[in-house]
């Protein structure tokens, strides 16, 4: 179902650890695994002060500072592995026997899915002050910066595409392409939306009118972005944070927009990063802390202004002015908010028919 809100959550950035970082695949991809220790070039922190992450691409540039302040604070280095949304739940099922990850962030419905697998566990953190929408019933995952889905197109773009039926035009042959739905996060909220406000069927019959136009499948979200700028494509899926930050960080030429569908109304899907405790956590107290401190007043306070981000805080307004222009660009937007473990159950079947209806 829709409901049209005020800006009231969302976002991020990208990442790093204590004081060197190594940044990998962008959101959906094979997992490339690294650590930084606070003085850059060794490969994981001695002892046991130190604590795991493995996070969905996004929120890097909040995450260094953060970490870094964290490891200030309390002696614990962050070790930090960035993959695909998907792949945050496939590497740490993968390493279920021998546990590394003590903190998965991904988006939904990746983060039920962990749920479901068993990957998660109940954190001792203090949620009191988050929303209920914005956490689990039954404390196994909280959102930590909430998002939404977006698509971005090229700033030279003359007339603009405005609308989903403008990407079918034949001009847009082998110039749009968007992250892999079940791979990628952004995918498949891209396919969660159009199923929304299309219908299930009329979503599949779309993709399959879209795919001449479909450079074909790709893993990664985060790398659709600089094609877009560049020229190399038209159009591209996204998400409001990790697109607004590039555009003011990287001076990308592209711009965040909302397409029409046919009743003329701009919808998006609420696309929070999800963060919960690993199961058998190998540093269980050292990810209780570093919980605690991401989703403590000061640090979500500093999420807008670091990385286009909206605390998930009730009691953190931010003022500043990445919130002015993230929330201008939410106007008039209608948010929908899927039933993500919904979304979790009937993923499978979504898939085989995106897969049938686009013979990917």
């Amino acid at each position: 179902m829709t409901r049209s809100t005020p800006l009231t959550r969302t976002v991020t950035a990208l990442a790093s650890f204590a004081a060197a970082a190594l940044l990998l695949s962008a959101c959906g991809g094979t997992a490339t695994g690294t650590t930084a220790a606070a003085s850059g070039g060794s490969t994981a922190a001695a002892g046991d002060a130190q604590v795991t992450i493995y996070s969905a691409d996004g929120l890097a540039d909040w995450y260094k500072p953060v970490f870094d302040d964290f490891t200030k604070s309390t002696g614990i280095k962050v070790n930090y592995v960035e993959s695909g949304s998907g792949e945050v739940v496939s590497r740490d099922e993968k390493e279920k026997s021998n546990p590394q990850a003590d903190i998965l962030v991904t988006l939904p419905p990746f983060i039920q899915q962990a749920d479901q697998k068993g990957l998660l566990a109940s954190t001792s953190a203090d949620l009191s002050s988050i929303a209920a929408a914005d956490k689990a019933s039954n404390g196994h995952y909280v959102a930590v910066v909430n998002n939404y889905a977006a698509m971005i197109r090229n700033t030279s773009l003359s007339p603009k595409p405005d609308a989903w039926k403008d990407l079918l035009a034949a001009n847009y042959k082998g110039k749009i392409q968007y992250s892999t739905p079940g791979q990628a996060g952004d995918g498949t909220a891209m396919m969660v939306l159009l199923e929304q406000v299309m219908g299930k069927q009329s979503a599949m019959d779309y993709f399959k009118s879209l795919q001449p136009n479909n450079v074909g499948p790709s893993s990664s979200t985060g790398k659709l972005g600089p094609k877009v700028s560049k020229g190399e494509l038209s159009v591209a899926n996204s998400d409001v944070q990790m697109a607004l930050q590039s555009i003011q960080a990287d001076k990308s030429a592209y711009e965040v927009f909302f397409p029409k569908a046919d009743d003329g109304k701009r919808s998006t899907v609420a696309l929070p990063y999800d963060m919960g405790l690993a199961a058998n956590a190998p540093h269980k107290d050292n990810a209780e802390k570093l919980i605690s401190y991401l989703l403590s007043k000061d640090v979500q306070a500093t999420v807008s202004s670091k990385a286009f981000g909206i605390p998930v805080r009730t009691d953190v307004t931010p003022t500043d002015a990445n919130y002015t222009a993230l929330k201008k660009t939410m106007d008039g937007v209608n948010i929908v908010s899927p039933d993500w473990s919904a979304v979790q159950s009937g993923l499978a079947d979504d898939l085989n028919a995106y897969n049938t209806a686009t013979g990917q």
